[in-house]
């Protein structure tokens, strides 16, 4: 348990923190899962699931919750994906 009061504060910081990016973490899977399965499934909403998947990586990435180098992997999958299934 933290003594000092600068470090009851960063606890209290960092648990805010933590589930918020859990929160942000957990939109973002569940959005490249939409739009994955929308791709495989050639639904009509998948270039716009797509995009708005590959938007939430990348905003992500830039909130520093995701390395840079992981997002872009993450989109590059999913877009390799879609162009595989001429959905894009």
């Amino acid at each position: 348990m933290a003594n000092h009061k600068s470090a009851i504060k960063r606890n209290r910081q960092n648990q805010k923190r933590r589930v918020q990016n859990r929160d942000a973490r957990s939109a973002v899977r569940t959005a490249l899962k939409h739009a994955r399965v929308a791709v495989e499934t050639g639904d009509s909403k998948a270039v716009q699931l797509a995009r708005a998947a590959e938007r939430m990586v990348a905003k992500a990435a830039t909130k520093g919750l995701y390395h840079a180098k992981t997002a872009s992997r993450k989109i590059s999958r999913l877009a390799k994906a879609a162009s595989a299934k001429k959905v894009a």
